[in-house]
């Protein structure tokens, strides 16, 4: 089975064809993104906000602190 729907595959083609255009922009800060993996990211984010089939973004892992090493 499809990990992502056509609607994100579409959504991921047309914000790698901007980076390299070099018309896609990220954010708030507005700042042209260069990187392919962001290009991608920004492409699944739009994906998920219109609703297409993608995995949800994947949990931050959690390191333990300091105090917890000390024992």
């Amino acid at each position: 089975m499809a990990k992502y729907s056509k609607k994100a595959q579409s959504k991921v083609k047309r914000a790698m064809e901007e980076m390299k255009e070099g018309k896609l922009r990220s954010g708030k800060s507005n700042k042209k993104v260069t990187n392919p993996k962001q290009a991608i990211a920004i492409g699944l984010s739009e994906a998920r906000e219109e609703g297409a089939k993608v995995p949800p973004k994947a949990a931050k892992k959690k390191t333990a602190g300091k105090a917890a090493n000390k024992k």
